[in-house]
């Protein structure tokens, strides 16, 4: 191949050999979906597309830094590309800029990182051994100077190429730069490198966003909030907590799916399961987090704001003007404390809490930890509620306490003497180390209700346990088909971001309630709870046990769910039996799917949050004189 008559240059070498191997990531280890053939085409080409444009720069340097540029080029996209495959095997979702700059998160991930590294991994490097190899032998017979006409014809093709996978891609799916949200679009169709330049674009806009902002566009956002979303509260719960305890067990990665089913003829759950009878259990209640995960839930119930389709807002927005459930609590007799046996800096919580005025953070240095004690991400659920009853049981009351678990997180580790649940048994390690760490979660919030018995703090209190997020993303479609006997689709996928959500308050009657809900409505609801009148807050969630709720719970993805139907990745299902909806309907004289209307709704719903929170717009907004 490198004999004189016949060469191929370095930089087209290195072009097939980083385009193949893209491809066949793209094709075999990310689980993008391919739906028409004009699809599988552009996925193929993209890849050589990209690496063409990139190593053809090379072509401009001299001889020497011509083959360091492909060197180190090659190099530093196959860790880019490994960093995202790694981050794809536990959330299904691609890096963006806004989780670059959390890389303090990635020293206390720990066992999480090693157990999505496979030791077949390293033949993904193959290339740019091979690469690195031929340019110490041949460097100098396969680089060179080339002249400016070759130049100028290498760099033409690449732009036109580029030009032409962008307009296949338009072809195949319209105003594709608009669809930010869905990130598996946009690797599919312009691949990894340039979505990462077109995400770095969007950073860039958001962040002049703020700089720009003026408050005029509050007054267009405020009145749809007012319009539809601030909505009366139930009459019948207003006030039913006014100066109660709030204990509220967020609960690491727990889905509804466990909820009231078994494993091997056992419960997964005994005790959550007992406790719908004597709660309020809202059995199609949604998570609606997106890269920020469990800070995103949290944002959620402490702003009935949406999360940031990129990044974490925790970490890009921290010192954004909020007006917080802490904050509105405060301001009405109650403390408010969080306790968390994790670093305060994780998730950036140090800064975000002290801006939404949390009173006190138990972080893990109010723990004692040990190896006996710990596991997986740290303290063990059980030990964690049994320290936190000394700080508990001296807090002035009323107040308002946030308790983040950890024992359920991936890779949901747990030690043979906890686990009093067989695993399961499947193709995903991940899926059957799951039921375990659930069932030992499960025996923990029984042993706190029965610790604040103990401590007479049960009675004086309302309980709100809640899951935060996925556990099991679709990245083990094939375990969950095997276990809930069916098939993996959209429509399923939709329909397992079900998280449980109990409000339980001792001495009423349990409820199962059916309705559409979502972690939005969490903050409204407390407030209504407590007897806060909230009617001039900003906040896209409506009370849960309010008669005139919004009429859809929007994810983050643009996915949706209605009462009669669920829209993902531009299918319409109806909601009861998940069969694809066909059937149009006529709006203003047009034809249009029967999720149409919500389609536009949701879309303009989430890019108001966006525009509150990339614009800090609240600082312009004066709650106290609404």
């Amino acid at each position: 191949m490198f004999n004189k008559k016949l060469q191929m240059p370095l930089y087209l070498f290195a072009t097939l050999l980083f385009g193949l191997k893209t491809y066949i990531i793209y094709r075999f280890v990310f689980n993008i979906s391919l739906d028409n053939m004009m699809q599988e085409l552009i996925l193929f080409i993209n890849p050589f597309i990209g690496a063409l444009f990139f190593f053809m720069l090379s072509l401009f340097f001299n001889q020497r830094r011509q083959i360091k540029f492909i060197k180190y080029g090659i190099l530093i996209g196959s860790i880019i590309l490994y960093f995202n495959i790694v981050f794809y095997r536990n959330f299904s979702d691609f890096i963006t800029i806004p989780l670059l700059f959390q890389g303090s998160n990635a020293a206390d991930l720990g066992s999480s990182v090693l157990g999505l590294i496979k030791y077949w991994d390293i033949v993904l490097f193959a290339d740019v051994v091979i690469v690195w190899t031929v340019a110490k032998k041949y460097g100098t017979q396969i680089t060179g100077t080339f002249t400016k006409r070759y130049k100028r014809l290498v760099l033409t093709t690449s732009v036109v190429l580029l030009v032409v996978n962008y307009g296949l891609a338009e072809m195949e799916r319209p105003q594709l730069l608009q669809r930010t949200f869905d990130r598996e679009y946009l690797v599919k169709n312009i691949g990894v490198f340039n979505y990462l330049i077109y995400d770095a674009v969007l950073q860039s806009k958001s962040q002049a966003q703020r700089v720009f902002a003026d408050g005029n566009e509050l007054k267009e956002i405020s009145d749809y909030i007012k319009d539809e979303t601030t909505t009366d509260g139930s009459k019948e719960m207003f006030g039913i907590a006014k100066d109660k305890n709030i204990i509220f067990l967020e609960i690491e990665s727990l889905q509804s799916f466990v909820i009231n089913n078994t494993l091997h003829g056992e419960e997964v759950t005994p005790f959550l399961n007992d406790l719908i009878d004597d709660s309020y259990y809202f059995e199609n209640f949604y998570h609606q987090t997106a890269q920020g995960k469990t800070s995103d839930s949290e944002f959620l119930i402490e702003n009935s704001l949406y999360p940031s389709p990129r990044g974490a807002v925790y970490f890009t927005h921290a010192q954004n003007d909020y007006h917080s459930l802490p904050e509105i609590i405060g301001n009405n007799g109650y403390t408010s404390s969080v306790f968390h046996a994790n670093d305060n800096s994780f998730w950036n919580r140090d800064v975000m809490y002290e801006n939404i005025e949390y009173d006190q953070l138990y972080d893990i240095d109010s723990y004692e930890v040990t190896d006996q004690n710990s596991v997986g991400w740290g303290l063990k659920d059980k030990e964690f509620f049994k320290q936190s009853l000394k700080y508990i049981e001296k807090m002035e009351q009323p107040f308002y306490s946030k308790f983040i678990t950890l024992t359920n997180h991936y890779p949901f580790e747990l030690d043979p003497e906890d686990a009093t649940l067989e695993k399961y048994d499947s193709n995903s390690k991940t899926l059957n180390n799951y039921f375990q760490t659930v069932r030992y979660t499960d025996e923990a919030i029984e042993e706190f209700f029965q610790y604040m018995k103990d401590i007479g703090l049960y009675e004086d209190s309302v309980f709100i346990i809640m899951g935060d997020h996925y556990g099991i993303s679709d990245f083990h479609k094939k375990a969950m088909s095997q276990y809930l006997d069916k098939e993996y689709n959209d429509y399923l996928h939709v329909q397992l971001q079900k998280v449980p959500f109990y409000l339980h308050i001792p001495g009423q009657e349990g409820e199962v309630i059916s309705k559409i809900s979502g972690q939005i409505d969490v903050k409204p609801t407390i407030l209504n709870l407590l007897g806060i009148d909230d009617s001039n807050d900003l906040s896209f969630g409506t009370d849960l046990f309010g008669d005139e709720r919004k009429d859809f719970i929007a994810l983050r993805d643009g996915s949706f769910i209605t009462e009669e139907y669920i829209y993902s990745n531009d299918s319409c299902y109806d909601r009861q039996t998940g069969e694809v909806i066909e059937n149009t309907i006529e709006t203003d004289g047009e034809e249009q799917s029967a999720c149409q209307p919500y389609v536009e709704k949701v879309q303009k719903e989430l890019n108001y949050s966006d525009k509150i929170i990339f614009g800090d717009l609240l600082r312009f907004y004066d709650f106290a004189d609404e």
